[in-house]
């Protein structure tokens, strides 16, 4: 049986069979491991597609860890993502300016919030001990993370929050392509002028870290703005008709994670995982509450409970040591589904857990059959020289 066939200008810029990107998910249900692993970014590469690290849990060091098993798995391509947003605690410099304990800067009016949170929710409130929570947990080391990854270069870069411009000669010295996930127009102006190779246009139908605009508005005013730098679509791409519908709004592919989510190889508690297969295309919510940027769950109660009482978020890291207490008495006392959970509106097409190779051939067997087969046999289309 021959294979299937499906090739844009995204395969040759980054060497791959199939224009499928696996997004670089990040840390899980409140740890800081991520889904996306060596394991499954190595297994999505060897099935044909682009495979990502999640980075933005690790530490240097454990990055290039990582990095280097990915190789020990793949002689593909693969790519590392890492966040880079502007706010206090996730500086480029490393969080060398910051406070000796940056929990001094969170109001204590909001940690008495949370633990009226966790009370309404029937949790008893217990501070993490002191040598797990270390004060410094939410500071991420953009600077020595983007280091390793230069240093080890990486074939593909990946910023899922922020502008890659301070590292984009040095990332590109190496020849590593660089891509840039946006939410607007706007972003994906200022990344394009910086120099990326590839804008990751992302729709709000996506998990995890999102913007306000759906994803079929929003490709087509990306791709019109940034042109000629190419254009890959994201949210709500978990098929072969999502795949088959970005590529005739012109991206040139896609960029996959709920679906990913459920992979055999994904670093995903069983938990969530289930409840990404429970779920309908209503069952996710925008949150700041695990991160402090906009980011779309599967809901739950504390979700819930955060929203109506309208707090307010703290900038990236700081919020995730507000949280960090009570997200270790939710563990303690056995009420996981209260944990993180990110997840896309596609959600619902989802019905069980297979390997990630499976989950990208079936898709792009599907697209290749949609272009092909199944729209030339519905659809007439002759094109016209005028009015």
């Amino acid at each position: 049986m021959a294979r299937t066939v499906l090739r844009t200008p995204l395969c040759d810029l980054l060497g791959i069979e199939y224009p499928v990107i696996l997004a670089g998910m990040g840390p899980v249900a409140g740890g800081m491991e991520p889904v996306a692993t060596a394991e499954l970014a190595a297994a999505v590469s060897n099935a044909g597609g682009l495979g990502m690290i999640g980075g933005a849990g690790y530490p240097p060091e454990r990055l290039r860890e990582e990095i280097r098993r990915v190789r020990e798995l793949t002689d593909k391509p693969f790519g590392v993502d890492l966040l880079l947003p502007s706010d206090v605690l996730a500086a480029s410099d490393g969080g060398e300016r910051l406070p000796a304990d940056p929990r001094s800067l969170i109001p204590q009016e909001l940690v008495e919030a949370v633990k009226r949170l966790a009370a309404d929710l029937g949790i008893e409130y217990v501070e993490m001990p002191r040598e797990q929570a270390r004060p410094r947990r939410g500071v991420m080391d953009i600077r020595g993370q983007t280091e390793v990854v230069i240093e080890e270069k990486v074939p593909v870069f990946a910023s899922g929050l922020g502008s890659p411009a301070p590292w984009i000669e040095r990332l590109k010295a190496n020849g590593t392509k660089v891509i840039s996930l946006v939410g607007n127009v706007k972003a994906a102006k200022r990344v394009a002028a910086a120099g990326v190779d590839i804008v990751v246009a992302q729709g709000t139908e996506a998990g995890g870290h999102t913007g306000r605009v759906a994803t079929l508005p929003l490709v087509p005013q990306v791709i019109d703005a940034v042109a000629p730098t190419p254009v890959v679509a994201a949210g709500g791409i978990g098929d072969g008709r999502g795949l088959a519908a970005v590529l005739a709004l012109g991206a040139i592919g896609a960029w996959v994670g709920t679906a990913f989510l459920v992979a055999d190889e994904a670093n995903q508690p069983e938990l969530q995982k289930q409840r990404i297969l429970a779920a309908t295309e209503e069952d996710t919510r925008v949150t700041r509450l695990y991160s402090g940027k906009p980011m779309r769950n599967i809901t739950n109660p504390l979700i819930e409970k955060w929203e109506e009482a309208g707090l307010r978020a703290l900038p990236m890291g700081l919020q995730g040591l507000l949280i960090q207490d009570l997200m270790y008495s939710i563990r303690r006392a056995g009420r996981n589904e209260l944990l993180m959970n990110a997840a896309g509106q596609i959600a619902g097409l989802l019905t069980r857990s297979r390997p990630a190779a499976e989950i990208l051939y079936d898709m792009v067997t599907e697209a290749a059959d949609i272009l092909a087969n199944r729209l030339p046999k519905t659809v007439t289309a002759v094109p016209g020289d005028g009015a």
